[in-house]
């Protein structure tokens, strides 16, 4: 007998009620995986994204599409590798600002990841 490629699905009929408790229990985890997990006790497949965390990803989205940060830093590779940087309090100025905003990227990126950052 030739098995097939894949288990055939199971369905379950679900009140609207019903459905929508699931979908807020299961924080933006797909609903089948939730079920999944609930059901077998079996581990996520995928990590599940609270809200909490999808909230620190748009910022950390947000402040990535603010910043001209990859720009500038091009920029400044681009003149350090030609010699034409000069090294200004502006120019400084720049630098650190650039590295602040990467050690915030950084640490919100961390958060999002349920991680604690370093000091």
């Amino acid at each position: 007998m030739a098995r097939k490629p894949y288990d055939p699905p199971f369905s379950l009929r679900l009140s609207f009620e019903e459905r929508a408790r699931l979908e807020e229990q299961a924080e933006g985890m797909p609903l089948g995986a939730y079920i999944r997990e609930r059901l077998l006790n079996d581990p996520p497949r995928r990590k599940r994204v609270s809200q909490i965390d999808r909230d620190a990803l748009l910022r950390v989205l947000g402040k990535l599409g603010q910043s001209r940060l990859a720009n500038n830093m091009n920029q400044i590779a681009k003149q350090a590798n030609q010699g034409t940087l000069p090294v200004t309090p502006e120019t400084e100025d720049a630098l650190l600002s650039a590295s602040e905003d990467i050690a915030e990227i950084r640490k919100a990126l961390i958060t999002a990841l349920g991680m604690e950052p370093n000091p």
